[in-house]
């Protein structure tokens, strides 16, 4: 008989989902650097990100995001009502369907891959398009092993367990680099031959990211082993078909949001060389702030929504305030980090990436095109926060209705920006790239503003304070300042390696910011930071 462990207190996930993440994204960011130095704005950077693209929809349709939506408010429901034998029932059946599913549609991916190309990039031709479908045929297999790591994950957050789940990915990274870094060491290689290897540093990291989460996964679900007494296959119990129910908006949902990521994709491919690899850099720096804050609160508050008991009003009134909190919290982080894109990116970029191939053109031009994403940044972390209010309230069609607009104009302006908006202006096929990401950010304020009224409506006014608002604005206003003015004076000094003066300058906004936070008495700064009064003996 499987005991029911005491779950951990919600309260401080977040921190563990944000100190899980923080490493797995440095550690990407450290991948990411290692890539940028062998391989810089090339053909062969754009077939591997273009070859990322493919099955990652396969990866963010089935993954974290659609379990944390359908899977774990059904779940953690269970436990907090102590029915553990149905929550063992619900969690063998659905990882039993995950696995068919997923081993089905890696299977038919592999086959299908020179058909799925003409869709992801066919602005490739040549080697580059034949290197772009021997890359997706090996990297599915491994994305099909992340699916069945999400589903742990989905169990570990159920019992509070937020760490693991989210610190696993760095073994997958670490993998990938010392991967590539082996195969160019112990024998010289073209760029072809060493993307490849890449690759299948992907796939071995996959089954190692698996495979640090899956005891204590385990442990927590109990066995999954099918049983004719036990009937732990259940996919026509009642809670699975309200997980299955959900999870059909819920894959939607991250569906429409993978099509719009896709035609980006295309749209980038029609552009000059670089411009599909320039997009993935930037994004991974615009991911960063969307997964260490956004990410991170809407994980560890989900099974606390979800496990929220009593009156309809009662239930609605908890949603509200942690609803505020949470929404605070990501402001406080993010409004910096606009500004910190906005007007530090080439420094950040710099700081990342400039090594190897990947020269200060290369810097400058990804450092334009994270301005489109920058502008975007609250408007998406917010959204997420609202999103996670109907995915507790198992009304995952709210947020897949929204995501729906989202693409549809992500796609027109998209094409507006990036296509025709360069020829009619007669300026550089290169600033499409920027139009892709400005497309993205305006859609995504669209998304905002329909989630926020709607969560309005369905729970009642969510307070917000104007003052807290104009006080991390005036901070983050001054900070760059600061951060400019460091930036003008290291300019001088030509001989200084760019990583070191890029530290100098986002410490430097980094500390300002907080700094003027605590002595305006914010909150967020104050609890986590106190000063003692030092004690003289006598």
């Amino acid at each position: 008989m499987l005991k029911l462990s005491k779950i951990k207190n919600y309260s401080s996930g977040a921190f563990f989902v944000a100190a899980g993440i923080f490493l797995s994204r440095i550690s990407g960011l450290i991948r990411e650097r290692v890539f940028a130095h062998f391989f810089g704005n090339s053909d062969v950077a754009d077939a591997f990100k273009a070859a990322l693209k493919v099955p990652n929809f396969l990866q963010n349709l089935f993954g974290e995001g659609v379990l944390s939506a359908s899977f774990i408010p059904v779940y953690a429901q269970k436990l907090a009502e102590g029915n553990v034998e149905e929550a063992r029932k619900i969690a063998s059946t659905i990882f039993v369907l995950l696995t068919v599913i997923v081993s089905l549609l890696t299977l038919f991916g592999i086959y299908a891959t020179p058909g799925l190309i003409h869709f992801i990039a066919p602005g490739f031709e040549d080697d580059k398009k034949a290197l772009t479908i021997k890359l997706v045929r090996i990297l599915f297999p491994g994305t099909g092993l992340l699916v069945l790591s999400a589903w742990c994950l989905g169990i570990l957050n159920s019992f509070g367990r937020f760490f693991l789940s989210y610190v696993a990915p760095v073994v997958w990274n670490l993998t990938i680099i010392f991967t590539l870094i082996f195969a160019n060491v112990t024998k010289g290689r073209s760029s072809e031959e060493l993307v490849l290897y890449s690759a299948w540093g992907l796939v071995l990291g996959s089954f190692l990211q698996l495979a640090v989460q899956w005891p204590a996964a385990i442990q927590l679900a109990g066995p999954l082993f099918l049983n004719r007494k036990e009937r732990l296959f259940a996919p026509k119990h009642h809670s699975v078909q309200l997980i299955l129910k959900n999870f059909g908006p819920a894959v939607l949902g991250r569906g429409v949001v993978q099509i719009s990521a896709y035609v980006d994709n295309i749209i980038a491919s029609f552009l000059p060389s670089g411009a599909v690899s320039a997009l993935g850099f930037a994004q991974q720096i615009y991911l960063l702030p969307v997964s260490l804050f956004a990410m991170s609160i809407s994980a560890a508050e989900l099974p606390n929504f979800s496990s929220t008991t009593g009156t309809t009003e009662e239930i609605y009134k908890y949603l509200r305030q942690k609803l505020e909190m949470a929404l605070r919290k990501v402001a406080f982080l993010v409004v910096p980090s606009v500004f910190a894109l906005i007007f530090l990116g080439d420094r950040i970029v710099a700081l990342l990436y400039q090594t190897g191939r990947f020269d200060e053109s290369s810097t400058l031009y990804v450092s334009q095109v994270l301005i489109g994403y920058a502008l975007g940044l609250f408007a998406s972390t917010q959204s997420r926060i609202y999103a996670s209010v109907f995915y507790s309230l198992k009304e995952a069609r709210i947020p897949l209705n929204y995501a729906l607009y989202r693409v549809l104009f992500s796609t027109v302006l998209g094409v507006f920006f990036a296509i025709y908006i360069p020829v009619y202006f007669k300026i550089s096929a290169q600033w499409g790239t920027l139009g892709i990401t400005l497309a993205t950010s305006l859609s995504g304020w669209i998304e905002y503003f329909l989630l926020r009224n709607r969560t309005q409506k369905k729970i009642g006014i969510v307070p917000w304070s104007k003052n807290f608002y104009l006080r991390i604005f005036f901070a983050s206003f001054f900070a760059t300042g600061v951060g400019l003015l460091v930036k003008e004076f290291l300019v001088k000094h030509k001989n200084l390696f760019p990583m070191i003066s890029s530290i100098v300058i986002i410490g430097m906004f980094g500390i300002t910011y907080l700094s003027l936070c605590y002595f305006l008495d914010l909150a967020e700064v104050k609890k986590n930071i106190k000063f003692k009064k030092i004690k003289f003996k006598k």
